[in-house]
């Protein structure tokens, strides 16, 4: 089965019902997206499929073909001016504690300012809050989503 994962063709075993996480883990060796619950709940093993947020651990192999999966482990090879690197360095400078959720929550927040630039903070705590923090910083997650909209926003004006 071919997949087309952060903008390269790969080659995984066909097994329909497996869930995408274990393939980008133990297959490709992509371990930026991280484990969590299993379950679909925490959020925590979110990718991006075809720009929206999905949890790889529920998404099975059967319906990705023809699909873009992007995941966090590309982030060095993404332009410094994408919306990708530029949330990701907005959380950095917020998120001190232990990173766990970050990746998923980084391409969520990426996921939102794609389809709406300037969203309210309504709209940033109802998109932000299918991904469980263990640390509970969910105030700052939100703050780091403003910062990266207003990074952004800024740019697009210069």
């Amino acid at each position: 089965m071919k997949l087309t994962i952060n903008s390269q063709m790969y080659e995984v075993a066909d097994t329909p019902n497996r869930p995408l996480l274990w393939v980008l883990r133990d297959e490709l060796g992509l371990t930026g997206t991280h484990f969590s619950c299993g379950m679909g709940q925490c959020g925590t093993c979110t990718v991006l499929l075809n720009g929206k947020p999905v949890k790889s651990c529920l998404t099975p192999l059967s319906i990705l073909p023809g699909k873009l999966i992007q995941t966090i482990d590309n982030l060095a090879d993404q332009p410094t001016d994408a919306i990708l690197p530029t949330v990701h360095r907005a959380f950095q400078l917020l998120l001190p504690e232990c990173d766990w959720c970050l990746p998923a929550q980084v391409l969520t927040a990426s996921a939102l300012l794609s389809k709406n630039p300037r969203p309210t903070a309504a709209e940033i705590e109802r998109e932000m809050s299918d991904v469980m923090c263990r640390c509970g910083q969910y105030a700052l997650i939100c703050q780091a989503v403003e910062n990266a909209a207003q990074q952004l926003n800024q740019e697009s004006q210069v």
